[in-house]
């Protein structure tokens, strides 16, 4: 019987061995695994990015931040003076922000002048919060009611490099991009990039930062070929859809 036991215990060893063999040695894992590492080195990060944007100011800022999480990984480095968070928790624990609530809720109360008053403007706003492209969108609509003339809304995850890194479950890790995930953010980036009342570009570094403008000349809209925001449009077409510039490129447009 322990014999039996033992043949069978083998078996299911050899076959877990090399289905895991094989998913390791799958193009489409290699592929997935390369795409993320290129992006981590990807210069320069979405802090620098608004630091810039912000330095185009030559009056006092003011800042505001959705989805903070760990403020060391941005928040804290933004240099404006004056700045505000917003994060329900959820991610991180301590959140040491100033409004722990939803970004929905703090613009609901924002409207009411519940919290701040609803005059107030700001100059940057970043949108980093849930990643799915119905929120985003939400959170773009809200943001325009809130920014300056020549102010930005600057958004994280707008360039997914694969579309296992645009899947809408972040909690399922067991994909080739791991624990990397962009969600669907592009899509809400991609809609307004259709809309001609704005401006917009994505600079392509750290996994794409989404720029939206109401003024700046950054990039003109363009007619949604994607109605049904299928990745692998995208995948074809993903510099022009998205505006996709380098860093030094974007920065030449104010200068």
């Amino acid at each position: 019987m322990k014999k039996i036991k033992r043949f069978i215990y083998n078996r299911k060893v050899v076959r877990y061995y090399r289905k895991g063999k094989a998913y390791l040695n799958n193009p489409e894992y290699l592929k997935t695994q390369q795409e993320s590492k290129k992006e981590i080195l990807k210069e320069p990060s979405r802090t620098t990015i608004i630091n810039y944007l912000l330095s185009l100011k030559k009056e006092d800022t003011t800042y505001l931040e959705i989805g903070v999480r760990n403020p060391e990984h941005n928040y804290n480095h933004i240099n404006a003076n004056t700045k505000y968070s917003v994060d329900p928790g959820i991610e991180f624990k301590k959140n040491p922000v100033d409004f722990k609530m939803t970004s929905d809720t703090f613009f609901n109360k924002l409207l009411k002048s519940e919290i701040l008053s609803n005059t107030i403007k700001f100059d940057v706003i970043f949108i980093d919060g849930l990643h799915l492209a119905e929120q985003v969108d939400r959170d773009i609509e809200n943001a325009l009611k809130y920014i300056k003339d020549d102010g930005f809304i600057v958004l994280h995850d707008c360039n997914p490099p694969t579309e296992w890194h645009a899947r809408e479950h972040f909690e399922y890790k067991d994909t080739p991009a791991g624990g990397y995930w962009n969600g669907t953010t592009w899509k809400a980036f991609l809609k307004w990039r259709g809309n001609p009342s704005v401006h917009s570009c994505c600079v392509d570094s750290d996994w794409g930062v989404g720029i939206i403008s109401k003024h700046h000349p950054i990039g003109k809209s363009i007619t949604n070929v994607n109605p049904f925001y299928e990745y692998k449009i995208l995948e074809k077409q993903r510099r022009e859809h998205l505006n996709l510039i380098d860093f030094e490129l974007f920065k030449k447009t104010f200068n």
